[in-house]
This record gives structure tokens, C-alpha cells and sequence, in this order.
């Protein structure tokens, strides 16, 4: 999140996705500013979690060949 605020502070974040635009994160202010502009615009409520946990899976690592790159990982942060 911090990453995300601060950059917020220089405006919309795009998120990308295989070099395509996929969302695009908003401060409230910008939003509102957003909906005031368009008035017809239907903007719906959705947190950051709501929205990743819609998204489709993709990938093909097994539970077990993930939890073996992190523990991996993990070791290299110490």
C-alpha cells in the first residue's frame, strides 16, 4: 500500500497486466471529482481485495511448488 500511496501522490496508478492496462487506482478525491464530471457514470464499490479476488487464475504451480519457491525465498531475507 505504501508503494501505491506514494504514487498516488503524482497521480492515477495504472496496474499492468502482460502490457495492458487492467485498472487503474484512484485517491477518493479523484474519484469523486471522476463522478462529478460524469454524472451518468456508474462507479461501483469495490476494494482492492474485492477486485483481486475476482480476478481469473492463471498459472499452473501446484499448492506444494509454491510453497517451496517461498520457503526458498524466505531464507534469502534473513
Amino acid at each position: 500500500m505504501a508503494a501505491i500511496e506514494e504514487r498516488l501522490r503524482r497521480g492515477a496508478v495504472h496496474l499492468v497486466k502482460r502490457n495492458r492496462t487492467v485498472a487503474v487506482v484512484l485517491t477518493v478525491v479523484q474519484l469523486a471529482e471522476l463522478s462529478q464530471r460524469n454524472s451518468g457514470l456508474a462507479l461501483p464499490r469495490v476494494t482492492a481485495i474485492q477486485w483481486l479476488l475476482r480476478q481469473p487464475a492463471i498459472g499452473s504451480k501446484s499448492r506444494r511448488q509454491l510453497k517451496r519457491e517461498l520457503g526458498g525465498e524466505r531464507k534469502s531475507w534473513r
